[in-house]
């Protein structure tokens, strides 16, 4: 066993965490920390200006939305974390944020507001504000995002109990910047000097004053040496900050409990009466316990949690944080604090804040962000997959398009009835995911969006469509189904309206479940035309079929006879064979000749360029093609046959093959390829087939 044994000892010695925590534990006088900021003036940036960077240097991506530049800040999609926290379809309301962040960090005036994330339930502002306490904490272990503050010390013990009896040290319990402990009239002089030759566009300010306990210390220590700093500062020892909000170290969260439970002295601290008896008064610094939440979030960021559900008392307190930058604690002067106050509330709160003349002071101090529910169909699918990414989840499968289909719906939920009578709003989802329609411009799809004042913000949360398929999952697994499809799905759905907790509008139940058949619909039409690719996957078949057409097209147009490879005789053109391909994509008798010219003029251009016509460049003749070609082959495929309980052994093996090109083409597996066959051949056999 002994000779077996690994000197774990060395893997450790040389790991490279022990650097690391050298670097984070860093301490030093106060006079080097000011060579430090001289070298480096970013690491006194206030709050904002962190904050703002960090999300900056994350990078960013930009693309334009139906017209509308936008900027995609890659910070929010949480790379550190494979994604975990990563925020989907609010492009724009994350840009209007971080340009809200960016004013602060400039000091244009936002510096001075509360930051309120508003929207209905589940539309992502509790992550939103995870993901910047997440992002605030990670960058201050960074080098890029360094912070320090500072202690006193007496390791001579010659102090005679200022710091406390028999204290050696007592540590800035708001996690002060250092260079607050220089006195006001001295400042200018310090930042002229740390600022002068300084290349960045970042220049030092000092502003703000210290705790009460350190102005105490200070205060004291100012009369022992008659008023020398530089012997003052001999007592302080200036260390590197990280950021915890396990710790409670410049991150803090609130969240109200009941109005009668509620006390001002969690945000702002309270008397520790063990202290009184050491330091002999409650109003001795040293004897308060500045652990309130915002004495905790002080050069970080706070997080109200149902901001607007505070007791007055608390937004008192709240108004001076964001305006003045100060707190009161109880029997002592207003503290200067520095960090970021982010809110979040549901609509009902907001229109409660709104309704109550009272509020007027907080409204004026908020910046309202609106976070609605996402209305792209692309986005909403992303934040289901990141939860049901597997395509096997314990022995369970998900067919294709079953999670599609169940934000599909979400997505129906939370559009507005179009105001155009022949657009419905299935065509208005797809039109907002990107996809074409005739007759729809980019300025139309503007304008649908303009005239819709509260889509997003009312429907179906995305928390109720993630615990159907959850049911539906955990439904399959006890019921020994190998795979969870599309309609279990939804059924799960149509069943869960009966309970909504926030559904108690019967009509809005109605319309939810119309729009479900509307969903059905759209599936059954997805799945047929899926299964009519696979039959007439052929590609040899699709190609012989495509330059016959392409044969009788060019004869046709240059008014000639074609050669009929069979017989060898020179025949007139195939009308029949053209128009059965051509009505399959609703091309009408009236625009036979245009289309037909278009195709040769497209080929002719091709020619000219040197290259050869492929059929599958051309989207629509594709399809019609393999439309015809279905036609040609279902029959002898008899895929009808699957129905019933008896199928001949050379049926058996065309629809093998079709299968086999489900699982290669589309995605499906055994189990799914075979559920959607048997269920697009049920609608062929009651003769319900029509044209894609």
């Amino acid at each position: 066993m002994a000779n077996n044994s690994l000197d774990f000892s060395n893997l450790i010695k040389d790991w490279q965490g022990n650097q690391k925590y050298r670097d984070l534990t860093w301490s030093g006088t106060f006079n080097e920390y000011l060579n430090l900021v001289k070298e480096n003036p970013k690491i006194t940036r206030n709050a904002f200006q962190r904050l703002y960077d960090l999300i900056l240097e994350k990078g960013t991506e930009e693309y334009v939305d139906f017209k509308k530049p936008v900027k995609r800040y890659k910070f929010f999609d949480d790379i550190e974390n494979d994604g975990k926290d990563a925020v989907f379809g609010l492009d724009i309301p994350l840009m209007k944020l971080v340009n809200v962040l960016r004013s602060a960090a400039l000091g244009y005036g936002t510096e001075k507001r509360v930051i309120l994330l508003h929207g209905p339930v589940g539309s992502a502002k509790s992550t939103i504000s995870r993901m910047l306490k997440k992002g605030v904490e990670a960058y201050s272990k960074t080098d890029q995002g360094a912070l320090y503050t500072f202690e006193w010390i007496d390791e001579k013990g010659e102090l005679d109990g200022i710091l406390g009896k028999e204290a050696k040290v007592f540590a800035s319990p708001m996690h002060e910047e250092p260079l607050l402990l220089i006195p006001e009239d001295l400042r200018p002089r310090i930042e002229e000097e740390l600022n002068r030759g300084n290349k960045t566009e970042f220049r030092v300010k000092i502003d703000g004053e210290l705790s009460p306990p350190s102005r105490f210390i200070f205060r004291q220590l100012m009369e022992r040496y008659h008023g020398d700093v530089n012997k003052v500062l001999q007592h302080v020892r200036v260390k590197r900050l990280v950021l915890n909000e396990a710790d409670r170290i410049g991150i803090g969260t609130f969240q109200p409990k009941d109005e009668k439970n509620q006390d001002s002295t969690e945000l702002t601290g309270d008397i520790n009466y063990r202290k009184i008896a050491e330091y002999g008064s409650d109003s001795d610094p040293r004897a308060f316990n500045f652990d309130g939440e915002f004495n905790v979030a002080n050069r970080g960021i706070i997080e109200f949690v149902e901001v607007l559900k505070l007791d007055v008392a608390f937004l008192y307190d709240l108004l001076g944080a964001s305006q003045e930058h100060r707190v009161k604690p109880k029997k002592f002067a207003q503290t200067h604090i520095d960090e970021v106050i982010i809110g979040h509330t549901n609509e009902p709160e907001y229109r409660r804040l709104q309704d109550n003349e009272f509020m007027e002071a907080l409204r004026d101090r908020t910046v309202k962000i609106d976070i609605p529910y996402i209305t792209k169909l692309k986005n909403e699918v992303n934040i289901y997959k990141k939860d049901f990414n597997s395509r096997k989840l314990r022995g369970v499968s998900i067919a294709p398009h079953t999670v599609e289909m169940a934000a599909m719906w979400a997505i129906l939920t939370r559009l507005e009835k179009p105001k155009k009578a022949n657009l419905t709003r299935l065509q208005k989802m797809k039109l907002y995911d990107g996809r074409s329609l005739p007759n729809y411009t980019e300025d139309n799809v503007k304008e649908l969006r303009k005239e819709a004042i509260r889509e997003g913000l009312d429907g179906i949360s995305p928390r109720y469509i993630q615990d159907k398929l959850s049911n539906a999952l955990v439904a399959a697994q006890q019921n020994n189904r190998g795979s969870v499809n599309p309609f279990m799905v939804m059924n799960e759905l149509e069943s869960g309206l009966k309970h909504h907790s926030l559904l108690a509008n019967e009509e809005l139940k109605a319309e939810y479940r119309e729009l479900l058949s509307v969903v059905k619909q759209e599936y059954e039409e997805i799945i047929k035309g899926e299964v009519q690719r696979a039959i007439s996957a052929d590609d040899s078949a699709l190609t012989r079929l495509g330059g016959n057409y392409i044969d009788n097209v060019k004869a046709y147009t240059q008014k000639e006879r074609v050669r009929n490879q069979f017989t060898g005789q020179d025949e007139e053109p195939d009308e029949r064979l053209m128009r059965s391909i051509e009505e399959k994509i609703e091309i009408p008798e009236s625009r036979k000749d245009d289309f037909r010219r278009e195709i040769m003029n497209y080929i002719g251009a091709l020619a000219l360029e040197g290259r050869k016509f492929d059929y599958k460049a051309n989207e629509r003749l594709h399809k019609a093609l393999e439309l015809k070609l279905f036609e040609d082959q279902k029959d002898s495929i008899k895929l009808t046959s699957l129905v019933s309980s008896v199928v001949d052994k050379d049926t058996q093996e065309k629809i093998d093959v079709v299968k086999t090109r489900l699982i290669r083409d589309f995605g499906y597996d055994e189990i799914s390829a075979t559920d959607v066959l048997h269920y697009v051949a049920s609608i062929f056999a009651r003769g319900d087939v029509k044209n894609r």
